[in-house]
């Protein structure tokens, strides 16, 4: 089974969460009151620059911010997040020029990269902020009714942060000084998902006002946000490919019997990039003599996710202004995030010999031209379902003070402290059942990507009577974040004869982190029946959209299990003493970090005139120093004896940028930007205890991954040169050229290594494995071993057309194009871990091609949109490197097809309807690598995503 690509860290503290949200409630009361009662005399309380009304006037605002600013940014104000049927920030953006988003799973999208990378700083108000352990915010778990607009900056200046090679992404609150005077707005909105066929709700509610006192403007805002998902994600993946003796057997090599799965590595190399050559009658050497092979799938799985998903949020802020010549914001934000996850999965191998009948070769079918078998029948098949359960909750708060002060005419200064926690903790149990079937019968492509199989008497599959309980896995992680930070910068109107104005800057910033776990696994033995009903449950109705696969499973109850989890533990412990009941359960810290990062920056602006047009220039520079102290703990696999390791680094950088823009005729700009930025090390990449996996595959090694504590930043020089031209108000065209030029990518890196036995945790005397000899692992660590280069055009337009006639009035169009070219080297290494060759790819999540388009309507009481994205495949995580296929796991071409109406029945109140993925794409990967590989020879997964369909009302006042 694949690991997600990425797991979103995610944590909780409830005394914090319920103060927070007390507070806010009692102040969303209080100020719901006085909003009302002020309602009357302040009609026109609305602010344009915050809430527009409309899409045209929403993208026309975040025209003017475009136009006005000094980077590439691209802007997506509240009312525009408002109108579409988008639940977070990551949906809110996945029609922004150069923005990739994928993982459409859960009945939401997951991941965001912009320009094909996903290393993006994301800020709240420019601060920022992160998720527990990691580096970056889970920007999914901030609700798009919380938000004002979205700044996603393609480059950016000295002032800015340096984190984030891709990018940063800026996501603004409301606040009460946004609006003229009294404000109220709630939102309800009901999602149906497919295939959960589940109705999830949404609920969100903001009151603002401002009041003139003696002591000067006061401000006051809440907002609060809840949404509750239930989802289904159905899949089916064929296993990776291994190879087979000849079915012939005049061409099976001595001491082999056809179709037998060779094992021997002295024979053949797992895990090389573009796999065993697939060619009809390509061959091996044994001893001496080449023998032709065929290859085939070790395996066939199906999982089944029914989950259940909660998102609270709230943000409040006071702001106070004694005077015009200061204001001083206080402002707090809450996001928590809890998911309980049953992962019903059916898994069988398909690689068994030893009981192909009189005629194996009549057993196979293969792709034509090919070695590559594509249908099989094996009998006596050893399979497994499970039924795994994980829960996981993330609690994430920061509060921050700012004040502006004007000093004088010409110089204003912003300081700003804040503080932020995030933890995540989460605990995965899975329970196995196991069986051999006396046969099954596969067609591992059997049309669009898809494979199909059965057993002989499908029927068995939800007999307890024929499954034994085997394996209880018993884990759990908890990752903790903290920051306190601190920044002071200036701008002076210096006036200087062409330098017009000096910015200056100084931030510090404490950032502690840490991340601990435990695992355990017993296997019980006993039969699924004799342990009653309770303890079972049976699946049904799986991936009519999908394949003919079985649509019906037994699994153990995961819901039961956990309710008993001190029995089941105890069940556990009665056969394996080592195995610890929950009063004896603790984590196990594996490493702690804390690193103070000091910025500095001077940045100035310039203004002159060429060929009679203005020209301005932004250049500076920024001072980083980021000092690094970490402790690792590994402990001994026999005697459980833990030590520490400690480790200090030190990284200093200088970063330059400079902007020019230029206005060669009205309403036409010209900028070329340079900068350079950072990409950190991960907490996590740096810490250097071994995490070991068994050889459950039966190739003769284990796996495993450690971490580096020498890495370095990696580095990226940024040029984009853009052209923009306004023709209208509300209407663009623009276009932009990039290159980023990034040295020391991280790499993972391969080496042999012998693991003692005392230090292996499946072959030590405790876990009753033979602890007489080491045993060999593969180590995956990371290095900064690789170059690469990442370039592209995007073209954009906005155009809402002049005087058309009748019902067309209030038509318009927003789309853009993304071309991505990129690649890398790749180090290979000898088991040593010694580099000893290097290959060229792409880079992980790039598509060639992207783009979106909309159409948007808005006359009288209607508005429409309905909105096309669409990427082109690219190239998502490299396989294990464990067997013959291509390594590269592609994505397949991604789409959706989205569509939302809205009603306004007057200026206070509106209903809508939404849809999103109305065609029903499916999520698909397969096997690539070079010229090895398509998606019909060497096809991998299939995600049933489903559609959903919203309805929702609106109310301000």
């Amino acid at each position: 089974m694949k690991k997600p690509a990425q797991v979103l860290l995610r944590a909780g503290t409830d005394t914090q969460r319920f103060a927070l949200k007390l507070t806010a409630a009692a102040a969303l009361a209080a100020l719901s009151a006085a909003a009302v009662g002020q309602e009357a005399v302040k009609a026109d309380a609305q602010l344009e620059t915050v809430t527009v009304t409309g899409v045209k006037a929403s993208l026309t605002k975040s025209l003017a911010i475009k136009r006005t600013s000094e980077q590439v940014v691209e802007s997506v104000v509240a009312e525009d997040i408002g109108k579409l049927p988008d639940n977070n920030v990551v949906e809110a953006l996945q029609r922004v020029t150069g923005i990739q988003v994928t993982n459409r799973a859960g009945g939401e999208v997951g991941t965001l990269s912009i320009r094909g990378l996903p290393d993006i700083a994301t800020t709240w108000n420019g601060r920022n902020i992160f998720t527990a352990s990691g580096t970056q915010v889970a920007l999914q778990d901030i609700p798009s009714t919380l938000v004002r607009q979205i700044d996603v900056y393609k480059t950016r200046d000295a002032s800015q942060l340096e984190n984030g090679i891709a990018g940063q992404i800026d996501v603004k609150s409301l606040r009460p000084f946004d609006f003229k005077g009294a404000k109220v707005s709630l939102l309800a909105r009901e999602t149906y998902l497919d295939p959960a066929k589940k109705w999830n709700p949404q609920l969100s509610a903001m009151a603002s006002n401002r009041w003139k006192t003696d002591a000067g403007e006061l401000g006051a805002l809440v907002n609060l946000s809840m949404v509750k998902t239930d989802y289904r994600n159905e899949s089916v993946t064929p296993g990776a490919m291994v190879p087979f003796t000849s079915p012939n057997a005049a061409e099976v090599p001595a001491g082999y019997i056809p179709l037998q799965r060779i094992f021997d590595n002295a024979i053949w190399t797992p895990g090389t990039y573009t796999g065993l050559p697939q060619k009809a009658g390509s061959t091996l050497n044994f001893n001496g003599t080449a023998r032709p092979y065929y290859l085939a799938r070790d395996a066939v799985f199906q999982s089944d996710v029914e989950g259940q998903r909660e998102r609270p949020a709230a943000n409040v802020a006071l702001q106070w202004q004694p005077n015009d010549d200061a204001v001083y914001t206080f402002e707090a934000m809450y996001n928590g995030y809890c998911d309980k996850v049953f992962n019903k999965l059916l898994f069988s191998f398909v690689d068994w010999w030893g009981s192909l009948g009189s005629n194996p070769a009549g057993t196979i079918t293969t792709f034509p031209g090919t070695n590559v078998i594509k249908t099989r029948t094996v009998n006596d098949v050893y399979g497994f379902n499970s039924g795994d359960y994980t829960t996981s909750a993330t609690d994430s708060y920061i509060y921050a003070l700012n004040g502006k002060w004007n000093l004088g005419d010409r110089l204003r200064l912003d300081g700003d402290v804040s503080y932020q926690t995030s933890k995540y903790h989460s605990e995965f149990t899975a329970t196995r059942i196991e069986r051999v079937a006396p046969s099954i019968a596969v067609d591992f492509n059997s049309g669009g990507g898809n494979m199909a199989f059965k057993f002989n008497n499908n029927a068995d599959l939800v007999d307890p009577a024929k499954w034994t309980v085997a394996q209880f896995y018993d884990n759990a992680n908890r990752n903790e974040g903290s920051a306190a930070t601190a920044s002071l910068s200036g701008v002076y109107d210096a006036d200087w004869g062409p330098l017009k104005t000096l910015h200056f800057g100084a931030r510090f910033d404490s950032r502690k982190a840490s991340e601990a776990n435990r695992t355990q696994s017993a296997f019980l033995g006993r039969s699924l029946a004799s342990l009653g009903a309770n303890y079972y449950h049976v699946n049904s109705n799986f991936g009519a959209d999908i394949a003919d696969v079985p649509r019906a499973w037994m699994e153990p109850n995961a819901y039961y299990i956990r309710d008993n989890i001190d029995a089941w533990r105890k069940l556990y412990n009665s056969v394996d003493a080592n195995f610890l009941t929950t009063d004896k359960l603790s984590l196990q810290k594996t490493f702690q970090v804390k690193e103070d990062t000091t910025n500095l920056f001077l940045m100035a602006d310039a203004e002159n005139q060429l060929l009679g047009r203005p020209l301005r220039a932004n250049f500076g520079v920024r001072y980083v120093q980021v000092d690094t102290s970490m402790t690792a703990y590994s402990v001994n696999a026999t005697t459980k004896v833990v030590t520490p390791t400690n480790g200090e680094k030190t990284a200093k950088k200088f970063l330059p940028s400079l902007t020019l823009r230029y206005e060669p005729v009205n309403d036409v700009l010209l900028r070329f930007n340079y900068g350079e930025t950072l990409r950190r090390p991960g907490f996590g990449d740096l810490n250097p205890v071994l995490q070991l996996s068994d050889d459950v595959s039966r190739v003769g090694y284990g796996g495993g991954s450690g971490g580096n504590p020498g890495l370095e930043p990696t580095r990226s020089k940024n040029l984009d040169l853009t052209g923009e031209w306004y023709f209208q108000k509300d209407s663009a065209l623009y276009g932009t050229l990039f290159q980023r030029k990034i040295d020391g990518l991280v790499v993972p890196l391969r080496r042999r290594v012998h693991v003692d036995p005392a230090n292996d945790p499946f072959r030590n005397s405790t876990s009753g494995g033979d602890h007489t000899n080491g045993y060999d692992y593969v180590i995956s660590s990371p290095v900064n071993a690789s170059n690469g280069k990442i370039s592209g055009i995007e073209l954009g337009a906005i155009y809402f057309p002049k005087g058309l006639p009748g019902l067309l009035d209030g038509l318009g169009f927003q789309g853009s194009v993304t071309r991505l070219t990129s690649s890398q080297n790749v180090p290979t290494a000898n088991n040593a871990g010694e580099i000893v060759s290097q290959l060229e790819a792409p880079f992980f999540g790039v598509s060639k091609l992207s783009w979106n388009a909309t159409l948007a309507y808005e006359k009288g009481p209607i508005g429409a949109r309905l909105s096309y994205v669409r990427r082109a495949a690219f190239l998502a995580a490299n396989e294990a490197a464990l067997f013959a296929n291509p390594i590269g796991i592609w994505r397949r071409p991604e789409k959706s097809v989205d569509f939302q109406l809205t009603y306004n029945v007057n200026d206070r109140m509106a209903f809508d309807i939404s849809g999103v993925n109305l065609t029903n794409e499916m999520q698909q990967q397969y096997y690539h690598f070079g010229d090895a590989g398509s998606p019909e020879l060497t096809n991998f997964g299939t995600v049933q995503t489903g559609r959903s369909l919203s309805v929702g009302f609106r109310w301000k006042m």
